[in-house]
């Protein structure tokens, strides 16, 4: 039977004493189940920050563990899906349609060169390791939509528009501690930015409830 692995990504036995002095990727491994039990919604940005700041001066395996005690285990692939995550990913296309939606990992910077696609990135199932995603822009005609959920904010300042528009609606809990900033850089000629959050069901059309997003995101 498989055992589960700590979030130190050390196996439980003789070996693992909790006075262990932990490493710097110890203390990686910590910072990173961290940031995406922020990204699914199981830490304020206020939690994170204070175990984020509690993990980088942790001095043995034993500090580290106390930080995510209250947080699912992280299993091998929960592992491997943290060391998926890309420096820079470059989408480099043309008239075809590009999409990210489900639980797809957010790269730490994204290169987007395209013409004539409707591009469209969903935020609100997505792995977010870190704070900040900088898009950098090259895109010619049709459509960007972000969609967001709450605590995903976009920085639209250093985009140059030509023959554009940008369309921004506010998340249904505006307030919300941010947990990531989306910096879109670079330049737009033709077409539209849209960011949104995801639309609502035919129910909750119906009954104007408030958007509730699944549980954990």
């Amino acid at each position: 039977m498989s055992r589960e692995i700590p979030p130190t990504g050390k196996r439980s036995g003789p070996g693992s004493s909790p006075e262990l002095r932990a490493s710097h990727a110890d203390r990686d491994r910590v910072v990173d189940v961290l940031r995406v039990a922020a990204g699914d919604g199981r830490l304020t940005a206020a939690e994170l920050d204070e175990r984020l700041e509690a993990a980088l001066s942790a001095r043995t395996v034993g500090e580290l563990v106390a930080l995510t005690t209250d947080l699912p285990p992280v299993s091998a692939s929960g592992v491997a899906t943290v060391a998926e995550v890309k420096d820079v990913l470059r989408i480099d296309q043309r008239f075809s349609p590009v999409t990210r939606v489900g639980r797809w990992v957010v790269p730490r910077r994204l290169e987007l060169a395209v013409e004539w696609c409707e591009v469209t990135l969903d935020f609100t199932q997505a792995v977010i390791t870190q704070d900040t995603l900088r898009i950098d822009m090259d895109m010619q005609g049709e459509t960007l939509t972000l969609v967001t959920k709450p605590g995903v904010v976009v920085d639209t300042d250093g985009l140059r528009l030509e023959h554009s528009k940008i369309k921004i609606r506010q998340d249904p809990d505006p307030g919300a501690p941010t947990t990531l900033r989306v910096e879109l850089v670079g330049r737009k000629i033709h077409g539209r930015v849209v960011v949104r959050p995801p639309r609502r069901t035919f129910g909750q059309w119906l009954l104007r409830k408030p958007l509730s997003l699944p549980a954990g995101d």
